[in-house]
Formats: C-alpha cells, structure tokens, sequence
C-alpha cells in the first residue's frame, strides 16, 4: 500500500510539471524578466534594476534554468532561452495575455470548485477589475482574425461597420488604417475600457468610440456589418435570441454579421475547451458557451443566414462565425 501512494504521489508531482512552465512564463511576461535577462545579466543586478525581491527572483531564476526558459551564460550570469517559446513583451500583441488571462482568472476560478459546490453558490465577475485583461485577450484574438475580416472589406461594399464590445478598438483602428473610406463606430459598456478607446482613436477621423450598453443602443443608421467578439458568453442564454435580433436591426438588407466566440465542445473535444466552459459555469454573471446548433438557430431566428465558421484557435475553441441578412 505504502508503495501505491509513493506511485500515486510521484504521479501527480509528475502531472503537474507542466504548470511549472504557465507559472514560470506567466511571472517572466507579468514582471517583463525574459525582456531582462535577453543578454547575460546577474539576477542581483536584474533585482536592483527593476526594484524587486533578489531572493525570489532568484528562486524564479532557478526555476528556469530548470525547464529551459533560461540558460546559463556563465557561472554567475543568466540569459533567457529561445524565445520563440515565450510570450512577447508587452504591448507586442503577445501571447501573454492570454498567459495572463488564464493565470489571474480562469485557474483561480476553477480552484473555487469544491466551494462552490459546497455553498451551491457562483462568483460575481468584476467586470471593471478583469476589463482591461478581457480586451487585451479580445485584442490578440482579433489581430488572428484580422485577414478574415479584411476579406469581408475588400469588395468595396461595405462602407460602415459596428464593432459591438470594442474594448480598447484596436481593431477597427486597425481596419481604419487599412480603409480610410468606411466609417467604423465602436460600442463599449466598460466606462474605463471606452475611455481608453477613445484617447486612443483620436488621431482617427473613421472611428468613433461610444460607451453605450448593447441593449439601449439605437443608432440613426444601419450597418453594412456588424462584427461582435467574446460578447456571447456575458448574455444570458434566454436573451441571446434577442441579442441576434438586435444585430439583424442594426444590419443593412443583405448586410454581414461576424462573430467570434468561444463554441461549447464535446466530450471528444481537448479537456481545454471543457474546462474553459467550465470557468464560466462558477460565475453568476457569466454564462455557458454557445454550441454551434444554437447559433444556427439564432441566425434563423432573425433572419440571419449562417455562412459558416472558421477556426481562430482550436485549442481554445475561438472561431469566426459569419451571417448574412436575408433580404
């Protein structure tokens, strides 16, 4: 028996080395230290540099010479290793966001299990703590999109376009560089998100930026399209064939509808999109993820003809979803 456990044990220390390299990528994106140790440096310089703790800096250090995220460059000097495994610095549209993401608030949400269940109760996201994590997830998901949505622009039809929970409105900056001839107008309910936006749209006379919840905005002029993304799993269930609805309104006659969104997996789906699903399960303000046969029903619902879906990353379960109003 007593080997049993020793096996059990040695098993799970075993599976669980892998979150040795989220934790430690997460730390070194979060604290900007690949950025600093890009040359050979000593950790005790790096912490005097940068004004934090040597002693777990070095601990961190040692971590990372353990998996491979550093290497030695001499007996006292560290460098960061290949850095094509390694989330870029940030505000280089980097992977760490969603490094970020993941670490602050889909594991620690998925660790208030056994609580939840106990009380049989669910969290309250904060949206105004988590907003700006959230659209600097949404911003790198989008840049992956860019090119299908580009592709929707370059015929020429399209000469105005909504982009409904634009955070930061990276993206239809983006699209206003591409296309100075259409109008791209963001919504955003986040204040501070909306704020942001704003400042940082200044320089664009295509972009406006309003802070208006989705459920009373009214513009005076339709759409030619309509894109909305990671806005799905914040609507209630029962209210999202109203939402669909409301996009149709703002949507020209024959005018394109693009979503992206996380889809609800299947059993045979990667254990990721079952647990990411799972995350939004321990909150009472957030809601499950839609299966690909609701949003065909949506689409239907409103007049919406459903063109079809195409993989932004598959391990997350992000895809572009496309419609059409039928005239």
């Amino acid at each position: 028996m007593d080997i049993m456990k020793m096996l059990g044990a040695r098993m799970w220390m075993k599976r669980n080395e892998p979150f040795l390299y989220s934790w430690h990528a997460y730390v070194g994106y979060e604290m900007d230290l690949f950025s600093a140790f890009e040359r050979p440096m000593k950790p005790s310089d790096v912490a005097d540099a940068y004004n934090i703790d040597e002693e777990l800096l070095q601990q961190w250090v040692t971590v990372g010479l353990a998996i491979g995220h550093l290497k030695r460059a001499s007996r006292e000097r560290v460098k960061t290793g290949a850095k094509w495994k390694l989330p870029r610095a940030k505000g280089e549209a980097s992977s760490g966001v969603i490094l970020k993401e993941m670490m602050e608030l889909h594991i620690p949400s998925l660790l208030q299990y056994p609580d939840l269940m106990r009380n049989k109760s669910r969290q309250s996201f904060e949206e105004e703590k988590h907003a700006p994590t959230v659209a600097q997830t949404s911003r790198l998901l989008e840049t992956v999109a860019m090119p299908k949505i580009t592709k929707l622009l370059k015929d020429g039809q399209v000469k105005t376009v909504l982009d409904v929970g634009c955070g930061e409105a990276g993206y239809i900056r983006k699209l206003a560089r591409k296309f100075p001839d259409v109008s791209f107008t963001g919504i955003e309910m986040s204040e501070c998100v909306a704020t942001t936006a704003t400042d940082k749209s200044k320089e664009y006379v295509n972009v406006t930026v309003l802070n208006e919840d989705l459920w009373e905005y009214d513009p005076e002029e339709k759409f030619d399209l309509v894109i909305m993304n990671n806005v799905i799993h914040y609507i209630h269930p029962e209210k999202r064939q109203d939402l669909f609805r409301r996009l149709a309104d703002w949507t020209t006659e024959n005018g394109k509808i693009s979503i992206i969104t996380p889809i609800a997996g299947e059993e045979s789906d990667t254990p990721f999109v079952a647990a990411f699903n799972g995350f939004f399960h321990t909150f009472e303000n957030l809601h499950p993820l839609p299966r690909e046969e609701e949003l065909v029903n949506w689409g239907d619902g409103s007049k919406l003809r459903f063109d079809g879906k195409s993989t932004i990353i598959r391990e997350g379960s992000w895809y572009a979803v496309k419609y059409q109003k039928s005239s």
